[in-house]
């Protein structure tokens, strides 16, 4: 027996106290070294601040002893020694039968490079969850899919796969949710149906009471700078109609009996003896401090003596929506008598919650509907949005204007406001397909060959039909848009899940 039959036998009876064929593995492995990632046959996954593979032997894995190969280097590619690294394979519990765990025992048998060997007890799917900690430079978490019988490992959470399209859910490192299996016949009998995720435009609807009331820029209000007392009202009640110019009332005032005395006695004057003018000047002055118009003087001057109720136009064209008088009441100078205001066109005051408050900007197109009116349909335009809330509602106030020729619009009517929020394009699923559970959402992704798989996700906006989702989806993924309560009981029984 020559030297090299002599080291052959002495290997093999070394392997053979070692542990067999997990000793040659063992060498094997070794013997492979830490090559870069990109030369290796497996797919490679970033996550965190770590770039790995990880494979199994045999592929596919099967009842018993199987070989788990971890590489793993940082983000320059350079091996990641000494890191701590907890591998698992888990199968969910079923019925009376609690969970069952299969640990990989790990050993790094080159710099960067782990092996060891993970012992199936049952057929079945088993999710392996990989935790990598190294100590400065940072830990992570990733959720494979695992079963027997089927080829290759299919990254489920905590990454992405570097090179490929396999999709992955936003988020980091959300916890593994489980994976079950469905055969045609049985999601036929629950209803299964499926719809893609995808980015859409999205609008939403935003519905809010509104009231009718008066525009406040075409508002008047009478009220005099002297005292007196009111006689001959025309515009004697709520409702009245009055054009700009029409006399409302007369109004007795000593002191404006006095005035208009004063300035004829010294026309008079300046008539007979050639009086000074500015004493004439002073005079017409007061009287027109007092609101008294330059054709009222002119009329007073072709009389000739005071006017015991001078006349009080209406200072605009409108309705006395408010009145404060009545034939013979003593007024004050300053005090409130009457309020006039234009009704051809109405604002409308509604009240948005402030969750949708964001959404609601100046310009935004409305549609206002009102009870007793069902079938008409007034477009208009949000004018304005208030800055601040109600205090007591804690609601957002808009303003929209309406034109009112016709006076079909009445203060104090109630309306219903529609708002069309255009919110661009969103990536969103169907209603129906997410599942909610106080502050959690769930939806069932569709993972092809009849697996199903529990995601969690955050979601945004939504409107009747659609719901954005923020993260942990990606487009062009299936998701289950019916069957959806069958198939979560169906999850909880399989994986024991007690609550999403």
């Amino acid at each position: 027996m020559n030297k090299i039959h002599r080291i052959v036998i002495g290997a093999a009876v070394l392997l053979a106290a070692t542990g067999g064929l997990s000793g040659w593995y063992l060498l094997r492995d070794t013997g492979a070294g830490a090559g870069p990632l990109s030369q290796m046959s497996a797919p490679i996954y970033a996550s965190g601040p770590f770039r790995l593979s990880v494979a199994i032997s045999p592929d596919p894995p099967v009842l018993g002893k199987n070989r788990l190969t971890i590489r793993l280097q940082d983000a320059d590619a350079k091996p990641v020694s000494d890191a701590q690294i907890d591998a698992a394979a888990t199968m969910p519990a079923m019925g009376n039968m609690a969970a069952m765990r299969a640990p990989a025992d790990l050993r790094e048998t080159a710099p960067g490079h782990y092996a060891g060997e993970l012992e199936l007890p049952m057929s079945g799917s088993w999710p392996l969850t990989v935790k990598i900690d190294k100590p400065g430079l940072g830990r992570t978490e990733l959720g494979f899919d695992l079963a027997t019988g089927r080829p290759g490992l299919r990254l489920a959470t905590g990454g992405h796969r570097l090179g490929g399209s396999e999709p992955t859910p936003a988020g980091g490192t959300q916890p593994n949710t489980p994976v079950i299996s469905l055969d045609n016949r049985r999601r036929q009998l629950i209803g299964l149906e499926t719809d893609h995720v995808e980015r859409r435009p999205l609008t939403r609807t935003i519905r809010a009471v509104g009231e009718v009331v008066v525009d406040e820029t075409q508002v008047t209000d009478v009220t005099l700078k002297y005292d007196g007392w009111v006689g001959d009202l025309k515009a004697d009640y709520v409702g009245a109609p009055v054009k700009r110019g029409q006399t409302l009332f007369g109004i007795y005032s000593p002191a404006l009996f006095s005035a208009q005395q004063e300035y004829l006695e010294a026309r008079q004057r300046l008539a007979r003896r050639g009086s000074n003018d500015s004493l004439i000047q002073a005079a017409r002055q007061r009287l027109m401090l007092w609101d008294i118009a330059a054709a009222q003087v002119r009329a007073l001057e072709r009389r000739g003596s005071p006017i015991k109720y001078l006349p009080i136009h209406a200072p605009a064209t409108g309705t006395v929506v408010e009145k404060n008088v009545v034939e013979g009441s003593a007024v004050k100078s300053g005090q409130f008598l009457m309020r006039i205001a234009d009704l051809s066109a109405v604002w409308i005051d509604a009240e948005v919650y402030d969750s949708e408050l964001p959404l609601v900007h100046a310009g935004m197109t409305a549609e206002v509907t009102l009870a007793y009116l069902p079938r008409a349909r007034y477009e208009a335009k949000v004018d304005y949005v208030y800055p601040y809330l109600q205090g007591q509602t804690r609601t957002g106030r808009i303003r929209l204007s309406l034109p009112n020729p016709d006076g079909h619009l009445k203060p104090d009517m109630y309306a219903e406001v529609k708002l069309k929020a255009d919110l661009g394009e969103r990536l969103v699923v169907p209603e129906s397909a997410v599942l909610f559970s106080g502050e959690t959402r769930v939806v069932f992704v569709d993972l092809g060959d009849g697996r199903l798989q529990a995601r969690y996700i955050q979601t945004g906006q939504r409107n009747k039909d659609y719901i954005e989702v923020t993260s942990g989806l990606t487009a062009g993924e299936r998701v289950v848009t019916s069957g959806n309560f069958l198939l979560d009981a169906e999850t909880r029984l399989k994986t024991g899940i007690k609550q999403w």
